[in-house]
């Protein structure tokens, strides 16, 4: 019972497949049906008419005609190449910018800021190397009053401070009181080397607060370009800087 109920599924299934056909044609293979050779006959019509506009496209281009593809597309083999820009982006950059997300990235920006405020308050950035030189200028009226300037005794301090751009004593300072702190130039040396320390620890936060500035900016960029809405580019991207683009304007609902 159980054979001849799955002899009649399978002769039900053939029949669903093929289409019924003379028993004199079965050598010829499967009869198609007519939906089937629709559908293949509109796609070769399709497929024709797309190649016959390629072709009347070909015979009537103007050779001497300049396109703006031209500028990015090359010939290989005979085959068009369209040549892909290559993003200005670091190892480092490109690196963050998979593996995290824009709110880290700002989160741990955010952390070097206030770091950076904080050296600057202990340190005050009194001989920074990265700062902009002051500069002190004195007026006279003479060429001989030019001649015989000597910046020490205008500034009433020993020729030794005059370098200095903080803590300079005039002399009068110096007779009356007596020197505090450290005498020795030894310990004046490793407190130099010491502070020198911290101002390259500041500089090196400086550029990383800057570099995450930037990541954060070009991951920004890449999410608001997943929007549908139509923009052109304005600014190409470069390693300091993320591209820029200008949105079409919409209504707000």
């Amino acid at each position: 019972m159980a054979a001849a109920f799955r002899k009649a599924a399978k002769s039900r299934q053939r029949e669903h497949r093929e289409r019924s056909q003379p028993s004199f044609r079965k050598h010829l293979g499967l009869l198609e049906k007519k939906k089937d050779y629709k559908l293949r006959a509109d796609d070769y019509r399709k497929k024709q008419k797309y190649l016959r506009a390629l072709r009347k496209k070909a015979l009537e281009k103007n050779p001497d005609e300049f396109y703006y593809k031209m500028t990015r597309v090359k010939l290989q083999d005979g085959v068009h190449v369209i040549k892909e820009t290559k993003e200005e982006v670091t190892p480092e950059q490109l690196k963050l910018m998979r593996t995290q997300d824009v709110k880290y990235i700002e989160m741990k920006r955010v952390a070097e800021a206030k770091k950076i405020e904080r050296l600057k308050s202990e340190l005050h950035l009194l001989d920074f190397q990265g700062k902009q030189q002051k500069k002190h200028v004195f007026f006279f009226d003479t060429k001989k009053e030019v001649e015989q300037f000597d910046i020490a005794t205008h500034l009433r301090t020993a020729p030794e401070l005059v370098d200095r751009v903080f803590n300079r004593p005039t002399i009068e300072t110096l007779q009356k009181e007596k020197v505090k702190g450290v005498n020795s130039q030894t310990r004046l040396k490793q407190i130099a080397k010491e502070r020198q320390k911290q101002y390259n620890c500041l500089t090196q936060r400086i550029e990383r607060e800057k570099k995450l500035f930037v990541i954060a900016q070009k991951i920004q960029t890449r999410k608001d370009l997943l929007d549908k809405t139509q923009k052109v580019k304005v600014k190409k991207e470069t390693v300091n800087s993320p591209a820029i683009y200008k949105f079409e304007s919409r209504r707000k609902r």
